[in-house]
Formats: C-alpha cells, sequence, structure tokens
C-alpha cells in the first residue's frame, strides 16, 4: 500500500465526515422522531439519512471496496478493503440533546483497522487515526493528542452506561471498577477521543459491535494507548463484544489482571 493510497483514504474519510456534519447538524435539538430498532437501540432520520449520504460518496469514489453500516447492512463483503460506518454513535446522548456523540469512519483492509475517523459535528472536533502514525485532532477548543502515563489506582475510568455491562462475560469490570480512582459514565465514543487527548485513561465496554470500535483503535493507538478484547487479545471482526482502552501498556496489563482477578 503505497502513501498516496493512503493519502486517498484520508481524504475520502474527511470528505464523508465532512457531509455527515451537514446532515445530522440541521437535526440536533429538533425533537426529531425516535424510532426502536429490533434490539431496541434508538435510531433517528439523522442516522438513517447520514448512512446512505456516505454509501452514496463510498460508491463514486471508491466503487470497489466494502461498505458495512450499522444501518444498512454490508455490501460487497468479499472486497479486501471494508468501510465501516457508524453515522450517529451515541444516538441516545443525540436525542437528548446532548454533543458527546460522533460519527465514527473506518477502513478495514483484510480485516484489520486501517484508518479511524471520529468526528463530533456539533463541536466541530475530528480525531483521525492511521495505523503506524502519530493521531490528528482539530479543534477550536483546545486539547493535544497525547494519553497520560498513570498507576491503575489514578485512572479515570470510564463507561459508556451500565446498562451495557449487565451483559458482560463476567464480573471483572466490578474488581476494575474497585481499582482506578474513579468511574465516569457516558461518553459513547467521545470518550475514546477524551483518551487520546489524555482527560481519560481506562474504558472497559461491552456489546460492542465492529462499526462502534473499528474507528476508534487506530485513534487510541496513534495517541500512545492500547485497545484490545478483556482478555488482553486483539481485536477482530468476530469477537466476545468487550472492548478495553488504556492510555498505557502498563495501565492496560494492570487492568487485564483487574479483570481476571475479578472472574
Amino acid at each position: 500500500m503505497t502513501s498516496r493510497e493512503i493519502d486517498l483514504y484520508i481524504e475520502v474519510a474527511n470528505a464523508l465526515a465532512d457531509t455527515v456534519r451537514c446532515v445530522v447538524r440541521p437535526w440536533f435539538r429538533r425533537g426529531i422522531t425516535v424510532e426502536s430498532k429490533g434490539d431496541e437501540s434508538p435510531v433517528t432520520v439523522a442516522d438513517r439519512s447520514a448512512e446512505r449520504v456516505m454509501r452514496t460518496l463510498l460508491a463514486e469514489r471508491l466503487p470497489h471496496h466494502g461498505v458495512f453500516g450499522e444501518e444498512f447492512g454490508q455490501d460487497n463483503p468479499e472486497a479486501s478493503y471494508q468501510w465501516l460506518l457508524d453515522p450517529v454513535d451515541g444516538t441516545r446522548a443525540f436525542v437528548t440533546g446532548r454533543p458527546s456523540f460522533g460519527t465514527l469512519i473506518a477502513l478495514f483492509h483484510e480485516g484489520r483497522p486501517l484508518l479511524g475517523l471520529l468526528d463530533q459535528p456539533i463541536l466541530e472536533e475530528r480525531w483521525l487515526g492511521v495505523s503506524g502514525r502519530e493521531t490528528v485532532f482539530s479543534s477550536s477548543l483546545g486539547g493535544r493528542i497525547g494519553t497520560r502515563d498513570v498507576s491503575l489506582g489514578e485512572a479515570e475510568m470510564s463507561c459508556t452506561s451500565p446498562e451495557m455491562l449487565e451483559v458482560a462475560p463476567h464480573d471483572g469490570w466490578k474488581t476494575l471498577k474497585s481499582r482506578a480512582r474513579r468511574m465516569t459514565w457516558g461518553g459513547d465514543c467521545y470518550a475514546y477521543g477524551l483518551l487520546a487527548l489524555g482527560q481519560l485513561d481506562l474504558i472497559a465496554e461491552c456489546d460492542m459491535k465492529p462499526w462502534d470500535w473499528g474507528a476508534l483503535v487506530p485513534i487510541v493507538q496513534g495517541a500512545g494507548g492500547v485497545m484490545t478484547r478483556w482478555d488482553g487479545s486483539a481485536l477482530g471482526l468476530e469477537g466476545d463484544g468487550t472492548v478495553l482502552a488504556a492510555a498505557t501498556p502498563a495501565l492496560h496489563a494492570a487492568a487485564c489482571e483487574a479483570l481476571r482477578s475479578g472472574v
């Protein structure tokens, strides 16, 4: 893969995110109708409209690539390059007027995350990660890329919701939570962006789909962090849905040990 190809994929990812901003922003805090999908998770016209627009753009720019989106499934599944799309990650935050949701755009090559983009359309903040490169962050609110080097006892921990952990494969997260300095609930994908900025240090979640975590792996890794399953193994398209993100390899090792000891 050449640097020219990478540059093209970065250009396309940014174009997708720019387009989604235009689609999503007009619906924010407008009292739109919320529907429930089969798994009872919420979805809105903003989610569906944004994914349709992204699929159209990808079909024009990279027709030989595959697309796997949360709302409309998978196209061209045999392609070695697959774009994973989550137009509004954190729909509950979106429909309740909180700017902690985000757009997630990932490019996988042969089943592994190559590129990841996290965009917050309201705050106009964007994280871009590419495998093997330092994460790039843009915002008018401040902040810079780089995780913190802290012990588990000093770590600021986060998870989207307690309900998410009700389907955890085991109760090791309770031990991990008890050993961390503090637990903060909420944040969805935005929490991973904060980890890349050194504002949070540890995230443990489960029931995560590939479009939920795919874009975040290059972002976290490119900021100095580590992102795996709870057992420390690499994340893959087939997995148990657990995700553990840590600011440093040492903190990740301590978190894995805590998770194991609580089983």
